[in-house]
Order: C-alpha cells, then sequence, then structure tokens
C-alpha cells in the first residue's frame, strides 16, 4: 500500500490537523507520504521532513496553489493518484473543499470524516450526529478519506529528516478564482486544537453579553466557542460554532454556558475528556453528557467564576 496524505498549512505553518492525519495513514501503513502544495512552502516541507513515519515530502509549488481553491488542488491530486492506494487529508474545511472534488474525479467514493481505521478497506465513521457508528468496506482501487482530526493521536517529530521531491505539475485550467478572504483575527487557541473550550450559548441572550465568555476562556487561555443557536441569532461568527455543522473539538475541558444540548451540538463536543454544564434549566440535555453540572443563572455564576480564577492567577 501507498499512503499520500494532503497537507493542511497557512505556506507558513503546519496545520495540527494534518499530524492526526499522518497518524491514520501510519495505521494503514508503516511509511506515508505527504504532499505540501501552495506557494513559496518550503518551510511547511522542513517542518513535515521531520514528523515520524513520514518517509518521502511531494512539494507542489505553484501560484494557481496559493489559496488551495479546490479546482487546482483537484487536479494535482488526481495527477498524483495513481501511484498511490489511499489519499487522506483531514476532515476540516480545508480537506471538506477539496476531497469530494478529487472522488468524483476519479470516480470512485469518497468516505468521510473516519474515526477509525480496522483495515486497508474498512473503515469506522459516526453518522446520525455520532448517535450510530457506521462501518465500511471499500472496493475501489483508490480510497479517497477524509479523517475526524481528533479521532486521532498527533503524530511526533521525529530525529531524521526525509527527501522533498518537486513533483511535476499539472495543466491548470482556469475554473475559478481567489477574491479575497474574511476573517476573524484572533490571538486565542484555534478551536479544534485548543486544551481548554468555553462555549456560549443562545442563554447570553445578546452579542453584548457574549463577553462573559471571553473573559472566562482567557483566564483558562482556551479558545472560544459557541452554539448553532448563537451564531444563528448573531452573537458571534460563524467559524465559532461547534457542532455537526460547524467544527468538531475535543480538548481536555470543555464548559457549556448557556447551552441547552441540541443533538448537532453534541455530535461535535461529546468527545471533549471532561465537560462541565452551567444551565439554569435542570433539565437540559447537555447535563446528560456532562462530567459536572451547574444549575443557575449564568449572569450570577460566570462572572463569580471569572473573578475567582483571577484572584487565583492575577
Amino acid at each position: 500500500m501507498k499512503v499520500l496524505i494532503l497537507a493542511e498549512h497557512d505556506e507558513q505553518t503546519l496545520k495540527p490537523s494534518t499530524l492526526n492525519s499522518i497518524t491514520a495513514g501510519l495505521a494503514l501503513a508503516q511509511e506515508v507520504t505527504v504532499l505540501v502544495a501552495g506557494s513559496d512552502t518550503q518551510n511547511v516541507c522542513s517542518i513535515v521532513a521531520k514528523i515520524e513515519g513520514v518517509t518521502q515530502i511531494l512539494k507542489a509549488d505553484a501560484p494557481e496553489l496559493a489559496h488551495h481553491l479546490a479546482e487546482p488542488m483537484g487536479q494535482l491530486l488526481v495527477s498524483l493518484a495513481p501511484s498511490f492506494t489511499h489519499i487522506l487529508a483531514p476532515a476540516t474545511t480545508f480537506g471538506k473543499n477539496i476531497m469530494p472534488r478529487v472522488a468524483a474525479l476519479l470516480d470512485v467514493m469518497q468516505i468521510s470524516d473516519l474515526t477509525k481505521i480496522i483495515s486497508a478497506d474498512t473503515f469506522e465513521r459516526p453518522i446520525y450526529a455520532g448517535n450510530a457508528i457506521e462501518t465500511i468496506q471499500s472496493l475501489d482501487a483508490i480510497k479517497i478519506l477524509t479523517i475526524r482530526p481528533t479521532a486521532f493521536s498527533t503524530a511526533p517529530e521525529g530525529k531524521e529528516t526525509c527527501p522533498i521531491d518537486s513533483v511535476l505539475l499539472p495543466t491548470f485550467t482556469s475554473l475559478s478564482q481567489f477574491i479575497g478572504l474574511e476573517s476573524t483575527p484572533s490571538v486565542r487557541p484555534e478551536l479544534t486544537s485548543a486544551t481548554v473550550v468555553v462555549s456560549g450559548g443562545r442563554g447570553l441572550q445578546s452579542k453584548e453579553k457574549f463577553h462573559l465568555i471571553e473573559d472566562l476562556a482567557d483566564c483558562l487561555k482556551g479558545a472560544v466557542g459557541a452554539s448553532r443557536a448563537a451564531v444563528d441569532a448573531g452573537f458571534v461568527p460563524n467559524d465559532y460554532q461547534v457542532g455537526q455543522t460547524g467544527k468538531v473539538v475535543a480538548p481536555q475541558l470543555y464548559i457549556a454556558i448557556g447551552i441547552s444540548g441540541a443533538i448537532q451540538h453534541i455530535a461535535g463536543m461529546k468527545d471533549s475528556k471532561v465537560i462541565i454544564a452551567i444551565n439554569k434549566d435542570p433539565d437540559a440535555p447537555i447535563f446528560q453528557v456532562a462530567d459536572y453540572g451547574l444549575v443557575g443563572d449564568l449572569f450570577e455564576i460566570v462572572p463569580q467564576l471569572t473573578a475567582a480564577l483571577k484572584e487565583l492567577h492575577p
């Protein structure tokens, strides 16, 4: 078997989801190849070269690949596909954007959001918002897989470096064009890789009151998340959303504040190691998955908790 991992990066740094994907790839083969595609990616290649289990790096540098648009990235992966039996990418916005196109161009199925690799052709993934686990066997010659990062450990850095080979680029067609990017700048940890996540729901009542969540997250040096209801109400941007239609997180500590516990939200955070819920409704579904629950008015409890933490760690 020959396994190719598509690296997620921002041209300068490697995203943690790639390390989880490499671990998944090593469950299929003892050695994996990593594709670093983009523009001016030498620094990323140098980082990947030190990861344990990676024996080859394919470097694809081109202006057309600078913003990881699905169309040129798909053309690149299809040109490399005949040399591999498995192509993996993280089931993040990055991987979800590219891999369906690759599968369609190769006329094979895509197996999404894997949480376990049983064998070279058999895999597990959650369905029905995580309430059931589906086992899938694929007979396709090339397996196109996306990996749930939180289900796999982080590949460690090794001592030896591996060769970096430039690939022969295909002729890119101008099917799409990068216009611009709008994102929310933040000094807090990335939501999907943070060890502490503090999330707020519609119980916060307004955008202005959401600062209670941010203040507590800052005390814990954590990331800020939100329920879909809070996002739909305009309290925070879409990229804060935790859940089946948002981001999947599995931090060491997850604090859900003013969140009822809709099934789509639970699907995105139930793998957290310790879950604390604060809600005034004792019958809220969130308490069914919480390790610790506190019933009460969040507008009284959260400021007290934040003040106590500031007193402990001024």
